[in-house]
């Protein structure tokens, strides 16, 4: 069996119930939003897009706790004169887990790509070493999936000297971070930006 190049597996509980995103080749898409706990206790809002096809007879409610199964991906939205970077798990199975199940917070999400764009190597405010990779990941009919990847410690360092075009398989978890965007006006917004934060990784 062909290894996968794009996978995620997720459990946790429904945060947003569906609502519609947008419709493609006669067929409707919703969007929810997903929560799953680190073991910090800080909970990851992951944005999933499902199809009507997988979605069961009701609509999952929130705190309803369901598993998906599913790809990352990315594309670009308009964001005045600039674009700005999507993130979204696509789910390709959605089960809903039997009512009381306390969801065991699954996250692992596996990939296989090419860095697309220099790694840069930073220190967090609490001086731990970081290395952000931009990867690229192919999919059907010649698209591709770029993804933000945030290795740490001895990853970082490893993977901050690997050349633009390396072959990566990366194992690790989706996460979502909150930051502050100043604007043109002066002013400043709370975004959320999506990462897969790298617990292993190698070169193929």
């Amino acid at each position: 069996m062909e290894q996968e190049t794009n996978r995620a597996e997720l459990q946790g509980r429904v945060l947003t119930v569906p609502v519609f995103s947008h419709r493609s080749y006669g067929e409707n898409f919703y969007r929810l939003l997903l929560g799953v706990a680190r073991k910090s206790g800080f909970i990851d809002r992951i944005p999933v897009i499902v199809s009507e096809r997988i979605l069961w007879n009701r609509e999952p409610e929130e705190g309803d706790v369901i598993d998906i199964e599913g790809q990352i991906r990315t594309y670009n939205e308009p964001a005045g004169e600039r674009s700005r970077l999507n993130i979204v798990v696509f789910a390709r199975e959605l089960s809903a887990c039997p009512a009381g199940t306390e969801p065991d917070d699954r996250n692992q999400i596996t990939l296989e790509g090419f860095i697309c764009k220099p790694p840069v190597d930073r220190l967090s405010p609490l001086g731990r070493e970081l290395c952000d990779i931009m990867l690229a990941v192919n999919r059907a009919y010649n698209k591709s999936d770029y993804i933000p990847c945030i290795a740490w410690g001895r990853n970082a360092r490893y993977s901050g000297g690997l050349p633009v075009g390396t072959k990566l398989r990366i194992q690790g978890r989706i996460q979502s971070r909150e930051y502050r965007k100043k604007l043109e006006d002066g002013t400043a917004e709370t975004r959320i930006a999506y990462e897969v934060s790298v617990l292993h990784l190698e070169t193929c």
